[in-house]
């Protein structure tokens, strides 16, 4: 039986992704400092859907299942011996590390938050890869990093998974093959930390033979999956507040209060896109596919499909029959891009993807219409602007 560790195990990724591997057999112990909820009593908001503390959770996964899933406590940004500790008594095979701050409008919120965001990311990841280090632990680490690490510039071209060929011309003339990181171009200080790992990922691959898998994700939709469905005190996150809800839960909660679709500016924005039950699979195929010790970092394109953010409102409207309006758009980007993405790799290890015009109907607006009576809609609206500009567009709006 494989050992894995889930850091972050008790967030919207991570706690279905415990339950997976753990039903797929893996041993699984969660690591969480539980900071997610204390941002949520920060913000005074909430999950749309009831969440079990982390230990009712645990015990309601031991009784249906029958298997167990143990959790320490660690913030691995701030206890690093804690840390390391703990890797050196389970010696896990699989390190999944979903332990980061993941939401880019919360990042750019105040100088407060941008802080928060840089240290705990950035320190988190390096502790943790200084400690495999330290202790000669040959674990396949995975990361979930984010699609948004390319920013949205519409170049024309499909976004390759990671890395990008190039010539360089030396001196006397003579062309020299490469083959470097696709550049990176980070639209908030979420994205940057994550930009970020990729220099740390690339050098202690490099340096100490870590074995990395990097996924780097699209947006995330829906809230259950096969083992979160299958008791209420298992069911998972569904963020829908300015801060930390994904654009389809916001529109899925507003069609559910009666309630416009609010479409940041023109929404000729594209984006990348998965379900959370692809996600659990994808993170299940990378533990099954490692790379070898002294290969580069693989890096992974997690992403079913691209939409524009105004054709999303339009399927959910035609679901739901909710009206649709425009408001400013707190982000600093292009009002329109274009976004092609290769996502060979999962395809090839077997992957089918959900896809949202034909599986957007379902438990994710059951879900939305279920809870409505939780949803505080003062929390709806995303306000924090990227940048001065950006801020009295919005005051004057």
């Amino acid at each position: 039986m494989k050992t894995v560790l889930v850091l972050g195990g008790d967030g919207f990724c991570g706690w279905p992704t415990a339950l997976h591997l753990s039903a797929k057999g893996y041993d699984v112990t969660i690591v969480d400092n539980l900071s997610r909820r204390e941002i949520d009593k920060q913000l005074g908001i909430d999950s749309l859907t009831p969440i079990q503390s982390i230990e009712a959770r645990i015990a309601a996964w031991r009784e249906v299942s029958g298997r167990e899933v143990g959790f320490s406590n660690i913030d691995i940004a701030k206890q690093p011996a804690e840390l390391t500790a703990c890797l050196d008594t389970i010696r896990p095979d699989v390190i999944v590390h979903f332990a980061e701050q993941r939401a880019a409008p919360y990042s750019m919120r105040g100088a407060k938050e941008k802080r928060y965001t840089v240290d705990n990311n950035v320190s988190g990841t390096h502790n943790l890869l200084v400690a495999m280090v330290e202790l000669q632990l040959d674990a396949h680490l995975i990361h979930l990093g984010t699609m948004g690490v390319y920013g949205y510039s519409g170049d024309g071209f499909s976004i390759p998974e990671g890395y990008l060929p190039v010539e360089v011309q030396d001196d006397n003339g003579v062309r020299h093959s490469r083959e470097i990181l696709f550049p990176t171009s980070p639209g908030s200080v979420y994205h940057l930390t994550k930009s970020l790992d990729q220099l740390f990922f690339q050098f202690y691959a490099k340096n100490d033979g870590i074995r990395i898998t990097d996924l780097h994700q699209g947006i995330v939709w829906g809230t259950q999956t096969d083992e979160t469905r299958m008791d209420e005190r298992l069911i998972n996150r569904f963020d829908y507040d300015g801060e930390y809800g994904t654009v389809l839960n916001r529109f899925l909660v507003q069609a559910a209060t009666g309630h416009p679709l609010t479409v940041h500016g023109t929404g000729g924005q594209t984006r990348a896109f998965i379900n959370i039950q692809d996600t659990v699979r994808c993170v299940a195929l990378a533990a099954e596919n490692a790379p070898e010790r002294g290969d580069g970092v693989t890096i992974i394109n997690q992403v079913a499909e691209t939409l524009r953010l105004s054709d999303l409102a339009g399927l959910v409207a035609q679901v739901t029959g909710a009206e649709i309006t425009h408001v400013a758009n707190p982000r600093a980007e292009a009002a329109e891009n274009e976004l092609v993405v290769s996502n060979a790799t999962f395809r090839a290890l077997g992957l089918d993807p959900m896809l949202l015009e034909t599986d957007l109907i379902g438990e994710t607006i059951e879900i939305s219409g279920r809870y409505r009576a939780r949803v505080d809609l003062a929390a709806i609206p995303a306000t924090s602007a990227w940048n001065d500009s950006r801020r009295r567009e919005i005051a004057a709006a």
